[in-house]
């Protein structure tokens, strides 16, 4: 039998993935009142950073061997060039490495540079595994329907140089649009939805929808501020946040979430949980700073939103919290739509907010009465080549969709973006939607 210290390194990584895996899965099913909250919190957090590094690992030896030890058996190897190579591929790793770090260390009211160059080696690593695996696949591709499979000549070898070479430049290219993509101000797409029994006396309400913004490591109080801004630009009815607002615990971020409380909309401003306001372990924190801002959190509940013209009119608007709670096993939350929209009837109309869009699936299951659904969560995929998987695993992916004969369903694809300030293939966007009355 093979011993551990047998192993290559690659599967060495995937076992300690494994473990720190097994830990979380332990962490998950231990009785949460038994652990103290920032423990837990921090626990949380490790643990993801933890297997988050074990998985990089394994993709970044193949780096390694690809952009150092390729050359280091060429001539190349004797250039003055390839010592400083040596070094920058080894410093590029391990800054995309210690990304998930900052988010224990490195966060305040402005992001810290560390952070936003660890964070953009992070995107580049994604993108030159692509281009690496990808090419790779075309040599080997190739190599089989010419009948080369064999002994290498000369020009095999070239290619092979070639392969890295090539990887390498697409990726500078990309990152370099990415990071000038996601430094652009949100564009503010404008979206005109019919709302089955939307009362006529509320048409043309305009709701403006913020979503995932992320404030942590590689976005702070300035982008916010400018956020807040467009948003009172557009002069909303109403404004909601579906989720994902942070990436951290409230105390630490507080500073950057001043700008919130410029926001003014007439009829009010409402939030509900993403995913990553759980990884923070803070949501009672967080819910009472926004309470102090005049943002409302729809924690599984509802408010009946009552036309300025007529108290006879109103809509309900409904929130539920992110189905990750369920998973995390956050105690006292979890996606419960009954509770959400108890006195919601079908006389009325019903608009709901979720964060996930597989959440805006579920809902619609259970109560194919909701007129629309407002979602995020996908950030269209953000950049290339994960919009791919996101687009394969979400029953929605980005912008309008209808469903059945009275209902729609709206996905942002995000306001700002997580941790990676790079987009490709996605932008980011406040979303301005206009309700029509039938």
């Amino acid at each position: 039998m093979i011993s551990f210290k047998q192993l290559p390194l690659e599967a060495k990584a995937a076992v300690a993935a494994g473990v720190v895996f097994f830990s979380m899965m332990l962490s998950r099913s231990y009785p949460a009142e038994k652990l103290e909250l920032r423990t837990r919190r921090w626990l949380l957090r490790l643990q993801m950073a933890l297997f988050a590094n074990a998985l990089m690992l394994i993709g970044s030896l193949h780096v390694w061997r690809s952009t150092v030890t390729t050359f280091s058996r060429s001539s190349a190897a004797s250039s003055f060039c390839f010592m400083p190579w040596k070094i920058a591929v080894f410093m590029f790793l391990a800054l995309a490495h210690s990304s998930f770090f900052t988010l224990l260390f490195l966060v305040a009211e402005e992001p810290y540079f560390f952070s936003l160059a660890a964070y953009t080696c992070l995107g580049a690593y994604i993108i030159l595994i692509f281009f690496l695996f990808t090419l790779g696949s075309v040599e080997q591709a190739y190599k089989f329907l010419a009948g080369r499979g064999g002994k290498a000549g000369a020009g095999n070898k070239n290619r092979t140089a070639l392969k890295p070479v090539l990887a390498v430049v697409l990726t500078v290219v990309l990152t370099v649009v990415g990071l000038l993509n996601a430094s652009q101000p949100p564009t503010v797409n404008s979206v005109e939805v019919p709302v089955h029994k939307l009362p006529s006396a509320m048409n043309n309400l305009k709701v403006v929808l913020l979503s995932d913004i992320h404030l942590g490591p590689t976005v702070g109080k300035t982008k916010l501020a400018m956020i807040v801004r467009m948003v009172k630009a557009l002069k909303p009815d109403i404004t909601v946040i579906v989720g994902d607002l942070t990436d951290s615990e409230a105390e630490i971020i507080r500073p950057a979430v001043e700008p919130l409380g410029e926001l003014n909309s007439p009829l009010g401003t409402y939030f509900v949980t993403g995913n990553h306001e759980y990884y923070t372990s803070d949501v009672s924190n967080w819910f009472e700073l926004l309470k102090s801002f005049n943002i409302r959190p729809l924690h599984n509940e509802n408010v009946k939103i009552v036309s300025p013209k007529s108290t006879d009119d109103w809509f309900c608007l409904a929130g539920v919290d992110d189905i990750e709670a369920d998973v995390l096993r956050y105690l006292g939350h979890g996606m419960d739509l009954k509770k959400a929209l108890q006195g919601c009837s079908g006389e009325h109309a019903i608009v709901l907010l979720a964060h996930q869009p597989m959440a805006a699936k579920w809902a619609l299951q259970e109560r194919p009465d909701i007129n629309l659904i407002l979602s995020g969560h996908t950030h269209g995929g953000q950049m290339f080549p994960l919009n791919a998987g996101a687009y394969l695993l979400n029953p929605f992916f980005t912008g309008l969709y209808k469903v059945g004969q009275n209902t729609f369903v709206y996905v942002s694809s995000g306001t700002m973006y997580f941790g990676i300030p790079m987009r490709l293939g996605s932008r980011a966007e406040i979303t301005e939607i206009i309700l029509r009355s039938p």
